[in-house]
């Protein structure tokens, strides 16, 4: 380690009273912690590929489905009072506008909506057919 920054680690030590291999706060290890918690509370779309899944939304969503359901595409996005899913293929678009407690389907994909605010949608997809 070059003497100025071995000078700075210490003099650094010494304002701080962190040990020197303490992470400093606002450094690159706490971005990568913000962004594991961020990774971990976005949702999993790609298991949601065969109509089953559980889904905690804090913003709209675009995934990929299985073609059986006749439907390549489901778009989900929600206000406080209510959820649009829209599946889409080719030829083919079908929509449902859900409210909090309510079911529907796109085109054999199953949405209970769980719970519903303004900034968070809990779906649950289940396959109707």
């Amino acid at each position: 380690m070059p003497l100025m920054i071995a000078a700075s680690v210490l003099l650094a030590t010494a304002l701080t009273g962190l040990p020197a291999s303490a992470p400093v706060p606002g450094t690159a290890v706490g971005a990568a912690t913000s962004a594991a918690r961020a990774a971990a509370s976005a949702p999993n779309l790609r298991a949601c590929h065969d109509g089953r899944c559980n889904l905690t939304l804090r913003k709209p969503v675009s995934f990929r489905v299985s073609s059986r359901f006749g439907i390549t595409r489901l778009a989900i996005s929600f206000t406080g009072h209510s959820v649009r899913v829209k599946g889409t293929g080719p030829g083919v678009t079908s929509q449902a506008l859900l409210g909090e407690g309510t079911t529907g389907s796109v085109n054999g994909i199953g949405v209970r909506v769980l719970s519903l605010s303004s900034g968070k949608a809990v779906l649950r997809l289940t396959p109707v057919r």
